[in-house]
């Protein structure tokens, strides 16, 4: 799986190098900048792209910008951001083309490496990997159609955000992993998805979730 690195950080971006090549991963490029990033995405047609938020020359939102623009230009362009702060409007845009393959991590909460790899490879394939103070924060400010959800789909809808499948919400809310896919199938009828949709269901729920 090729990937593509915008991180100006020296150390950092050789570190996640070392771990992406030690998991199997080919890192195809790594650039300090949006433009540097903009061109080695052109070149080397990633698989997936991890992008630091806050590049040069001004470090404040130039990567997510980046970002948006790499997936306008490829379509579906799967990226990672990894970031220190959560930019709300911009992680919003990022999810707002409901394609997928969209994952917005905190650097200081990343716990364990092969969970940081395990978002990755979800993001790759075109699933969502959000973190929980992201997720929450982009949810106090969303009203519809969240207001048609009750507080178990909430948190179950919550945890697919993050990446979960059944089996680990389950685990997480001490319930039967066919409640949890109860719980799924009425998110799906409240947020009118329906089994004859384009796309993968379980993606466009949680990108409709977040995103209004």
């Amino acid at each position: 799986m090729r990937v593509v690195i915008a991180e100006d950080n020296v150390l950092l971006a050789e570190g996640l190098t070392l771990v992406l090549a030690s998991a199997g991963f080919e890192v195809a490029a790594r650039a300090a900048d949006s433009p540097g990033f903009l061109a080695a995405v052109a070149e080397h047609a990633p698989d997936v792209c991890i992008v630091d938020v806050r590049l040069p020359p001004a470090y404040r939102d130039e990567g997510i910008h980046a970002a948006l623009r790499a997936r306008k230009e490829h379509p579906g362009l799967p990226v990672l951001v990894f970031s220190q702060y959560v930019e709300e409007t911009y992680a919003g845009e990022l999810l707002s083309d409901g394609r997928g393959g969209v994952g917005y991590l905190l650097k200081d909460r990343v716990a364990r490496v092969e969970e940081f790899l395990d978002s990755l490879r979800r993001v790759a394939a075109g699933g969502t990997a959000m973190d929980p103070e992201v997720v929450r924060q982009l949810l106090t400010r969303r009203h519809d159609p969240v207001d048609a959800l009750t507080p178990r789909e909430r948190e179950v809808l919550a945890l697919m955000a993050e990446g979960h499948g059944n089996a680990a919400i389950a685990r997480r809310l001490v319930v039967t992993e066919r409640a949890v896919h109860k719980h799924v199938g009425n998110i799906f009828v409240k947020l009118d998805l329906h089994p004859d949709d384009t796309g993968h269901r379980r993606v466009q729920a949680v990108l409709a979730y977040l995103r209004r």
